[in-house]
């Protein structure tokens, strides 16, 4: 599978490496996405059978048009545009024109979060009836991050979208489409310098705090900021009728009146979240040589209807 990266950041860093470490894959080039040049000669090559777009959310739309009308299999990361309307279109275009897409919501190979699906899944908690996130961070205080795309919401920026959008997509995918939306959005830190220095403000929320619901009845709690004053690990608390599920720092533990038992012990040396990118990249390989994607492997589909509930939000 010979690939055409767009993004100088995650794309270039994370994406690049896992693709170009696989058997039978080959990253062909990388293009930065504000050289709109260099992503028209990449996406009009006739010799790349993906193109991974990691660029910010409002030039998603343009890339991924770009890829589909040249035929290209596309996979597209998060947050999926600036919103739900763009989602949709970019969905569109790819059912179209018949081409693979797929959304890069890595996470769902995190090996903590397989764990935690298996766990629900072969029953280990009886019914699931309640999910609690929590995760607390200082990456956009300290230091403070200059002003950016990710804080200006027409520009599809926001914790929400940037961090929520997995954690949304963890919860439809283990326990059902969100059908009731609720929540706030937060903006603790209002202005930030620019590269000039000259103070900017910010448009995008920095946390969030929603109350969701899915169709299986299932209740859901988030609650996040990228502005507390120090980092605590996400926690992840899914309860059920016979017992509750807890992930903290890629740790598993499982909690019934019998006792609790680990069922993962945490990863020491890996950084989970290239860990999983690698992971899903092995799939999108898989994938696009069999003409077959795995019915839990993310597409435009799961971006579409994540979009849906950030929007509502």
């Amino acid at each position: 599978m010979r690939v055409g990266v767009i993004g100088r950041g995650w794309g270039e860093r994370v994406v690049a490496p896992a693709y170009q470490a696989l058997d039978g894959c080959e990253v062909v080039d990388v293009v930065s996405p504000r050289d709109e040049a260099a992503v028209a000669a990449l996406c009009a090559r006739g010799d790349l059978d993906l193109i991974s777009v990691h660029s910010p959310p409002f030039l998603h739309l343009d890339n991924v048009r770009r890829a589909v009308e040249a035929g290209h299999d596309v996979l597209c990361d998060k947050p999926f545009g600036r919103n739900a309307a763009e989602a949709a279109e970019m969905r569109d275009l790819a059912q179209a024109a018949g081409v693979l897409h797929f959304l890069n919501f890595e996470n769902r190979y995190d090996a903590a979060r397989v764990c935690v699906r298996a766990a629900v899944a072969e029953g280990a908690i009886g019914e699931p009836e309640h999910v609690a996130f929590s995760m607390l961070m200082a990456i956009w205080r300290a230091p403070l991050r200059p002003y950016g795309w990710l804080f200006d919401a027409a520009a599809g920026g926001g914790w929400l979208r940037s961090m929520g959008s997995h954690q949304l997509d963890f919860a439809r995918w283990t326990f059902g489409e969100i059908v009731e939306v609720g929540g706030q959005l937060r903006t603790a830190v209002a202005e930030r310098p620019d590269a000039a220095g000259d103070l900017q403000g910010c448009t995008a929320d920095d946390g969030f705090a929603l109350t969701l619901r899915s169709d299986r009845g299932v209740s859901v709690v988030m609650d996040s900021s990228a502005v507390a004053p120090v980092n605590l690990p996400l926690s992840l608390r899914v309860i059920g009728s016979q017992g509750v599920l807890e992930e903290a720092a890629g740790r598993v533990v499982l909690h019934t009146p019998d006792g609790d038992r680990e069922l993962l012990g945490p990863t020491v040396g890996t950084n989970p979240l290239v860990a999983a990118q690698q992971a899903y990249a092995e799939v999108v390989r898989d994938a696009v040589r069999s003409r077959d994607v795995p019915p839990d492997a993310p597409t435009f589909d799961d971006g579409l209807a994540c979009a849906v509930v950030m929007d509502s939000v």
